[in-house]
């Protein structure tokens, strides 16, 4: 998807849009940035969802996460629900529990004596899951030395979005929606739906009963369902839809989370140790920052400490540069809009349920915007650089209203696991590290067809 779509860009580089097909429905892949800004944030009225891959009908818990939610006043209602757990001040709080998965993991390889080479997908996604559960859900799983939890093995079949079936499920829902749902066409399935609506529903009763309060996506859904949200969110808007969190609803989430961590964040971690394994002297410059911050907060950072360290983030931001979570995105039109005449190009109007693809992973690749594009190069980020990358070429959670609601998160988790990584090891490429990476054929994103071999060296 990720070098087909960027060969379609490149190929008609002097034009604003180009039209192809999503198997039979017509779609527009947007160049200009300006016109990525129109789209997804001046007319984000206009274009205010994703694309629909499935009906409520066939797939109840997947139509109710905020990813596939419709646009429209039930879904601003869930994301005001689900915002505050991304305050800086709620992060802090997470931030303990992101901490101490990681150090597990750290001390899980000091614990093999020596050196380790590991595959870091399967790795970083135990490592993941332990985080998503632990603040997601409050529930331990220790993933690493207990692979075969029910937490992990149901994550990882969420996550799996690549194989013959999962292939033939998306093929049929887009080329009709109505065989789909004749069909019955879920991507969720029903034993792991049946296994988050029972932990779920286990986490409520457990924390009702006993009085726990944990600043998580659970808690706040627990408030919402209380009412105690959802009316102050009704308040702002009295003519809006009636706003219940139901079980089926409050499980969603906590799926999406899921999701997310395992295929997004742990790919974004692979992609960051990769590039510093076969850059050398990035990595051993990133070593002394954290060395620099080790000695500050005598050997336990704190979340401020962590967003503090420039050359991390430098560093992350440019992994997702080069190596985006996801090769497009899209939105799908709920009323028409007229894209304005260019020199170039005449007026041109888009209906409504049209479909408009943002093609990340080929702007990100343009060098037009970032040159020397192939080139992992952090200093792209600096403070002194970072003023030059132009608006709306810069995508890897999204951009506008409907951008990734736990981006911050996100980037929390990966810093976090990252530093620790590298209080006690440097990573290095081994045999099996393919070099260069070559794209799944099989997989809709962009991820490697050979793993993320890896080998972490203790320090001397």
């Amino acid at each position: 998807m990720a070098e087909f779509t960027q060969n379609i860009y490149q190929k008609f580089s002097s034009k604003p849009y180009v039209g192809v097909y999503f198997f039979s429905k017509p779609a527009l892949i947007l160049r200009d940035p300006d016109l990525i800004k129109l789209v997804c944030v001046k007319e984000f009225d206009s274009f205010p969802q994703h694309n629909t891959f499935t009906s409520a009908d066939s797939d109840p818990l997947w139509s109710n996460t905020l990813f596939a939610m419709p646009g429209g006043q039930r879904w601003r209602n869930m994301r005001a629900v689900l915002s505050p757990t991304f305050t800086s001040s709620k992060l802090r709080l997470l931030f303990t529990f992101i901490d101490q998965c990681a150090k597990d993991f750290t001390q899980h390889i000091i614990e093999q004596n020596g050196f380790v080479k590991l595959e870091m997908k399967d790795t970083f996604s135990k490592v993941t899951n332990d985080i998503i559960a632990s603040t997601t859900l409050g529930v331990t799983c220790n993933s690493l030395k207990n692979p075969f939890n029910e937490v992990y093995i149901m994550g990882k079949d969420i996550s799996k979005i690549d194989g013959f079936w999962k292939s033939l499920k998306f093929f049929i829902t887009n080329l009709s929606p109505y065989l789909a749902k004749v069909l019955n066409v879920r991507f969720i399935s029903k034993k792991t739906s049946n296994f988050f609506h029972r932990i779920v529903k286990e986490t409520v009763t457990a924390r009702n009963k006993l009085s726990i309060i944990r600043p998580d996506v659970i808690h706040l859904l627990m408030e919402a369902q209380k009412d105690a949200l959802s009316q102050k969110v009704d308040e702002t808007n009295k003519h809006s839809e009636k706003f219940e969190i139901t079980d089926e609803v409050m499980t969603a989430q906590a799926v999406v989370f899921f999701m997310a961590g395992f295929d997004t964040s742990s790919t974004a971690m692979c992609y960051t140790a990769y590039e510093l394994a076969i850059n050398p002297d990035i990595q051993q410059r990133l070593i002394e920052e954290v060395d620099q911050i080790l000695k500050q907060c005598n050997g336990n950072i704190t979340y401020d400490q962590l967003l503090s360290m420039k050359y991390l983030d430098m560093v992350v931001s440019e992994a997702l540069r080069k190596w985006p979570p996801f090769a497009i995105t899209d939105r799908s039109s709920t009323r028409q809009l007229l894209i304005p005449s260019t020199q170039k190009e005449k007026p041109l109007l888009l209906g409504i349920g049209a479909i408009v693809q943002i093609p990340i992973y080929a702007i990100h690749r343009d060098e037009k915007y970032y040159t020397d594009p192939e080139k992992f190069d952090p200093e792209r980020f600096s403070d002194e650089n970072k003023h030059n990358i132009k608006p709306f070429t810069y995508l890897p959670f999204g951009i506008g209203p409907r951008t990734c609601i736990g981006s911050r998160f996100a980037l929390l988790e990966i810093k976090t696991v990252i530093f620790n990584i590298l209080t006690k090891f440097e990573i290095v490429p081994v045999d099996e590290t393919p070099i260069p990476l070559t794209l799944s054929k099989s997989n809709v994103n962009p991820i490697s067809d050979k793993g993320y071999w890896l080998g972490l060296k203790p320090r001397t």
